[in-house]
């Protein structure tokens, strides 16, 4: 491995892919997984906003999780491609911090907006006569505005006190990205407080909301058990299972990265993990949602089907 030492302010991100035909493979992949989460992300938005029939609450949080997963992998792939591309691994000392702390800001916005849905399935499939006054727009906009003041809040915490922290080794980062813990390896003082600040937070962000979600989906499995309606057992099995999915695909390896102790990390261990949720997730959410969704599907004839009309 290269020696990177500290020459001058800028970090070092020696990133993911190895400079081999297996690299290129891994970078084409990467690419493709790129643009896939880039149209779908942007068609769901555009599809719920064109179409009246998804004008709903559940629709409305996605339409914002979509937002959310556009931004975010746009906040880790293009970097680390040009990276790979053109071989230049430095990021300045501020662009390290504005990257940290988007990252940070919508990773803890995606997940309050992912315990906001778990709510939002709980109280349509528990409490399906109270929905419009439990789940009204006032509420759904509260949702959406908390999960992103919360995500920043964090986020500017963080980022704040990385900025702040005396690095006096090797400004090699050993991630693709500027990631908390990968930052902390190379501290030249003693982090164990604020260690116990970032466990902290993954609790909030990550164990607290965990729990409600598989809370609230422990009450709709046994609401959807008495259920009389075969049909409406069926449809609500698959919206639960669509929303787990996509809650392991998230929270399991983020939370696992970020509660391990520094003595029990891996750096190719954390890389691997992260591949998870910032560049699958926001690839699978759309394509999760929609394949699954029978409404999502007959808005997307709806709105061909009148852009047909208006082409002829």
């Amino acid at each position: 491995m290269e020696n990177y030492n500290q020459t001058s302010t800028d970090f070092i991100l020696l990133g993911l892919l190895p400079p081999s035909r297996i690299g290129l493979f891994l970078f084409i992949l990467i690419v493709l997984i790129f643009l896939m989460a880039l149209i779908g992300n942007q068609s769901m938005i555009l599809l719920i906003l064109l179409d009246a029939h998804l004008h709903t609450p559940m629709y409305f949080l996605l339409s914002q999780l979509s937002f959310i997963d556009l931004n975010y992998i746009s906040t880790i792939v293009p970097k680390m491609a040009s990276d790979f591309l053109f071989g230049n691994k430095s990021i300045s000392f501020i662009g390290c911090g504005v990257q940290s702390f988007f990252f940070l800001t919508l990773g803890g916005a995606e997940a309050m907006l992912l315990t906001s849905m778990a709510y939002d399935r709980y109280v349509a499939i528990c409490f399906p006569l109270h929905y419009p006054i439990y789940m009204s727009k006032r509420v759904c906009v509260l949702m959406v505005s908390g999960s992103w003041i919360m995500g920043s809040i964090n986020a500017c915490a963080h980022t704040v006190y990385i900025l702040h922290m005396p690095y006096c080794r090797s400004r090699a980062i050993d991630h693709f990205f500027c990631d908390v813990p990968a930052m902390l390896s190379l501290a030249c003082t003693d982090t164990w407080g604020y260690e116990c600040t970032v466990f902290l937070s993954t609790a909030i962000f990550l164990v607290f909301p965990f729990i409600v979600i598989a809370c609230s989906y422990g009450r709709v499995l046994l609401a959807v058990y008495r259920m009389p309606s075969a049909e409406g057992r069926r449809k609500a099995y698959s919206t639960c299972s669509t929303h787990l999915t996509v809650v392991t695909f998230y929270y399991a390896p983020f939370a696992y990265t970020y509660l391990r102790p520094r003595s029990l990390r891996s750096p190719t261990e954390d890389k691997a993990l992260a591949v998870f949720y910032t560049i699958l997730t926001p690839m699978l959410n759309p394509i999760i949602y929609s394949l699954r969704n029978k409404e999502v599907m007959g808005a997307l004839k709806r709105v061909m089907q009148r852009i047909c009309s208006l082409k002829m």
